[in-house]
């Protein structure tokens, strides 16, 4: 399934691959910016979901996401 130009299903892999990659030793800057730009896609698709159990899976993908990347949020100097 395609949601302005997202493909739900590829991105749902990259993002559990992504946080599995970072449970397990960490992410490189690639897959930092990867993880970065799923949740930018995550947040383009979920509000036009407009089935709820779909949209709720992936504001939880999107929340698991969130919380991998997290470490790697730049601090405010």
């Amino acid at each position: 399934m395609d949601f302005d130009g997202v493909d739900l299903v590829l991105l749902d892999a990259d993002v559990a691959g992504l946080v599995h990659r970072e449970l397990n030793g960490g992410l490189n800057d690639r897959g930092i910016a990867s993880l970065w730009g799923c949740i930018a896609d995550l947040d383009k698709i979920v509000p036009l979901i407009n089935e709820e159990y779909c949209a709720s899976y992936f504001r939880k993908l999107r929340t698991m996401a969130q919380l991998a990347a997290s470490p790697y949020i730049p601090t405010a100097i």
